[in-house]
């Protein structure tokens, strides 16, 4: 049984840490949030006042954050995680940020004689809760190697996608293909509604022809064809546009970072935030065929 200390108890990470603990390991939370600190208590998970201070105690550190300054923040700064965990402790960061933000944390972390991955996940809440979440990990083989029986007890697929940083490379390059692709889908249900095609006769040719995406098939964003999808929950968010949005605007840096051309990429982005500014952040992403039909 090891101690594993977990930094943000939200939506994502309480769900993960809940796995962690039916997995038989003792698990010490760390959140700001008072709200999320009694959900954690109330699920029998103990909790730490500072990150540090769980670190100091732990044999795995697995983080759930908003952005990279408070990844950097939680692990670099002074008697943050980095300093205060002991020697060969595992590091484990699940946030989605920015490349640069991972690499530069990580080559801190192993200059101080620890294993660090970056472990963005895919699967939302659902996945989350689930534990069938998709883990993009990038570090050394030897840390990856440490990190896998952790994350297999929070997720079902654990791919290794190569060193340091390229986790995160992963997730904003399959989510920047998911925002582009929504978009598509949803500019073709608008269409059809213009020129009187039946949603469902659309979605029964496009399904098994050449428009076949995820977007489409496992979460369609128009109400009907897919029953599961937030499109039948009035677009209650799995995923929700201020998600997304985060994503393409991580994929944008990470294109100028790298002399990359994505206008595509770049045109999704400016559609998400126009839909964010309208007041729409909160829906799921799949909502965006309500702005394309002008309701």
């Amino acid at each position: 049984m090891a101690t594993i200390a977990f930094i943000g108890l939200g939506n994502m990470g309480l769900p993960m840490a809940k796995n962690l603990l039916k997995g038989g390991h003792n698990v010490l939370g760390v959140d700001l949030a008072p709200a999320n600190i009694a959900a954690a208590n109330e699920a029998g998970i103990d909790t730490s006042k500072s990150a540090g201070d769980a670190a100091a105690v732990a044999d795995v550190v697995v983080s759930m954050l908003p952005a990279g300054g408070h990844v950097r923040a939680v692990y670099s700064n002074a008697g943050g995680v980095i300093e205060r965990a002991r020697p060969g402790t595992i590091l484990i960061d699940s946030s989605t940020i920015d490349v640069d933000s991972a690499r530069a944390v990580i080559a801190q972390a192993e200059k101080a004689g620890h294993l660090m991955v970056d472990a963005p996940v895919s699967g939302g809440t659902g996945g989350a809760a689930a534990g069938t979440l998709t883990f993009m990990v990038g570090g050394a083989e030897a840390a990856f190697a440490v990190a896998q029986p952790f994350l297999a007890l929070m997720g079902k697929n654990i791919v290794h996608a190569g060193g340091p940083g390229t986790g995160q490379a992963a997730k904003i390059c399959n989510n920047m293909v998911l925002g582009i692709s929504m978009i598509a889908v949803s500019e073709a249900f608008a269409l059809a509604d213009k020129l009187g095609l039946e949603r469902q006769k659309l979605f029964d040719i496009s399904s098994t022809s050449s428009g076949q995406c995820w977007s489409l098939t496992s979460y369609c964003p128009v109400p009907g064809p897919v029953p599961t999808s937030p499109a039948n929950r009035d677009y209650a968010p799995g995923f929700a546009v201020d998600m997304m949005l985060k994503d393409l605007k991580l994929a944008q840096q990470a294109a100028a970072s790298s002399g990359a051309s994505t206008p595509l990429g770049a045109q999704a982005a400016s559609l998400y935030q126009l839909f964010s500014a309208a007041g729409n952040g909160g829906l799921d992403f799949s909502a965006i065929v309500k702005m394309l039909q002008g309701k």
